[in-house]
């Protein structure tokens, strides 16, 4: 299946279904519920977390000789305090996964989202280099574009501070640009769009070289304006060929708009995502933005697990190696949710969803008005795998017909009788809600 696209435009009717068809459909899903209730399933799949056997890839990290002689290659002594832009190492390690060079490279704390809510809090305070007061101070307030469906932690930070979101449509080439186009040339109180580039939470769209292009040159009335882009999936293919990602922040220099990309990445889901190491690469003006903040809260990060993670991981062959046994590890799980959706959906097409070529997650779409009660009828059957409207701001899916699946945790049986119960109840739900419109 090709990827949803979340425009009303096709939606998933029904339409031709005969009566007596819906209710062979919801008759044997009720039979097929029945017997998943007597299995006593406790099954959860809510977020997208590496499973066991892939954090066993790097258990080598708990090794202490990866931290002797505990000094950097710039002459550090990670034991101590300082170093608030990041050892010479871990920055000269992920420089290439974030596109910039590793001078302007920070790398702090184990979380890019930590990073992420961190500069917002900066921009929110103080503004950011080009801008002329702080984020809270605009008569309008602020307001950040948001790619829909996407990732909700993203948009839980906009809702903390009070950051208004507008909504713009996943296409099966990245973002709308058209609509962002046309918003952000006229709206001077939007200051920040969220993008997750490469293999999209969660629809796993790969931006095109054309959509990056268009956001690194498109003119925007606020000059604060920044890109959130958050590369969370720079090395995790699925497939044998690992997709390419044009280089935002070069698009951005040829473009002159230096300062407008701000570029997250991390090892969470490389090594071990509780422990790992965040960064950000930006312009030098964003990086001495942000470092002249960071001393003020911290006295540097912890060196010691940079030093231990880039000695771990060594170099981009060195991340390439491991994240091809993380990427076997994966795929069967990715092709079963293919099979167990093929065999349920193909001929009634009541359901769609994505085939990611890389990532954490599939897009399910379902029939309008449906979702969040295929949510609550796979919870009562001991399977969690989502919260309805979970991918759209403040949590209003207004069509409720979107789920994201997260197959990557369970163990492959589990996930086999989860995908089941997930299928039968959407079947359930599909044909109750198209036999009650029949009946208007």
């Amino acid at each position: 299946m090709g990827h949803c696209v979340t425009t009303k435009a096709g939606r998933i009717t029904g339409e031709g279904m005969t009566r007596e068809h819906l209710e062979q459909i919801r008759d044997d899903a009720e039979i097929r519920m029945r017997e998943l209730r007597d299995l006593g399933l406790c099954i959860d799949m809510s977020r997208g977390i590496p499973a066991r056997e892939q954090l066993r890839l790097s258990d080598a990290l708990l090794d202490d000789a990866l931290i002797d002689p505990p000094i950097s290659a710039d002459d550090v002594d990670c034991r101590n305090y300082g170093g608030q832009q990041g050892i010479l190492d871990a920055r000269r390690l992920l420089s290439p996964l974030l596109g910039v060079p590793e001078a302007q490279v920070i790398v702090h704390g184990n979380s890019s989202l930590a990073l992420m809510y961190e500069c917002i809090a900066l921009a929110w305070r103080k503004g950011v280099p080009g801008g002329t007061a702080p984020w809270s101070a605009g008569e309008h307030g602020a307001t950040f574009i948001c790619v829909v469906p996407g990732y909700d932690r993203h948009f839980a930070m906009c809702e903390d501070f009070g950051i208004r979101m507008i909504r713009v449509d996943m296409l099966n080439d990245g973002p709308d640009v058209d609509a962002v186009r046309r918003l952000v040339a006229t709206d001077p109180s939007i200051k920040g769009m969220w993008c997750v580039p490469k293999y999209s939470n969660p629809t796993g769209t790969v931006y095109s070289d054309e959509v990056v292009k268009e956001l690194a040159t498109m003119p925007t009335l606020a000059p604060d304006f920044r890109l959130f882009w958050d590369n969370a999936y720079a090395v995790h293919p699925l497939a044998d060929v690992d997709e390419s990602l044009a280089n935002l922040y070069e698009a951005c220099v040829g473009a002159g708009t230096t300062d407008r990309a701000l570029i997250f990445t991390s090892t969470s889901k490389m090594t071990h995502p509780g422990s790992g190491v965040a960064a950000i690469g930006a312009s030098e003006a964003n990086i001495r933005w942000w470092l002249d903040a960071a001393g003020l809260r911290s006295v540097g990060p912890d060196k010691l697990n940079q030093l231990r993670q880039a000695r771990f991981l060594r170099s981009p062959s060195g991340v390439k190696a491991l994240m091809e046994q993380h990427r076997l590890l994966l795929k069967p799980k990715f092709d079963l949710v293919s099979h167990v959706f093929e065999r349920h959906f193909a001929t009634s097409g009541l359901a769609r969803w994505t085939s990611p070529k890389g990532g954490y997650f599939v897009s399910l779409e379902v029939v309008p008005g449906t979702a969040a009660k295929t949510v609550a009828l796979a919870q009562s059957l001991g399977v969690k795998f989502a919260t309805a409207g979970s991918c759209f701001p403040y949590r209003d899916d207004p069509d409720d017909v979107h789920l994201r699946i997260a197959p990557s945790y369970p163990a492959i049986e589990d996930l086999a009788l989860a995908l089941e119960t997930i299928a039968v109840c959407t079947l359930k739900s599909a044909a109750d809600e198209l036999l009650r419109q029949a009946r208007r």
